[in-house]
């Protein structure tokens, strides 16, 4: 019989993390990095006034607000909403009130001088947003996808209610979730409100909700059953 073993899955406590101040009135969280693939998660917390000066994307990023609001020549994503910076686009960033952010970003930044043309930010107001079905007691919001990558990429929201399972499978590809409400858990601990996970490709494991959860996930890849 094989006993290979499966890596499990990490939790993040974001409590845990030290504020690093980026710039006057900016301070982030460097919260998980994957430097094969230039992916890495951040929480950025915008002081009021404070302005991100103009830069352009090399690669993208995906922006959930957490409070507050977050401003671009493109719109506002407002709390509870999210945004997507393509490869390539343009733009200042500033919050008037003040705003706390959790981005996904693959790839970087870099400062401009001069404004340069450059694809639109989008805004996706998740209330407009259809629920769906996935499970007896889980349903989601698909946010956005990417089926031209290797592996895919997606962003949902997914709420559970309370005392849903989701049954052991297998993530080929990985994860990253941030709990916005509620917790979940498996074999590695409860994931809390404000907290995150990474399950990284190959993780077998059991979801189980006690109380009830509403999370964002970051998806690369897939998952099957076990």
């Amino acid at each position: 019989m094989s006993t290979t073993k499966t890596p499990l899955s990490q939790i993040i406590s974001l409590s845990d993390l030290a504020w690093q101040e980026r710039q006057p009135g900016v301070r982030a969280k460097a919260i998980w990095e994957h430097p094969e693939s230039r992916r890495k998660a951040v929480m950025t917390r915008i002081a009021p006034g404070a302005k991100l000066p103009l830069h352009r994307h090399v690669g993208d990023e995906l922006v959930f607000v957490i409070e507050g609001a977050l401003s671009d020549e493109f719109g506002t994503v407002t709390a509870g909403n999210m945004g997507y910076r393509p490869n390539g686009c343009v733009h200042t960033v500033s919050a008037p009130n003040g705003a706390t952010v959790l981005a996904i970003l693959t790839g970087d930044v870099e400062p401009l001088a001069q404004r340069s043309s450059g694809p639109a930010s989008q805004i996706f107001a998740l209330s407009e947003l259809p629920w769906i079905e996935a499970r007896p007691g889980v349903r989601q919001k698909r946010i956005w996808e990417d089926k031209t990558g290797t592996p895919e990429r997606r962003a949902i929201i997914a709420q559970f209610e309370p005392g849903a399972t989701l049954a052991a499978h297998r993530h080929v590809g990985d994860e990253l979730i941030f709990v916005i409400e509620g917790a979940n858990a498996d074999e590695s601990g409860p994931v809390t409100t404000g907290n995150m996970n990474y399950r990284p490709n190959g993780c077998v494991h059991t979801v189980t909700t006690k109380n009830g959860a509403t999370v964002l996930a970051v998806v690369w890849g897939r998952t099957e059953p076990v």
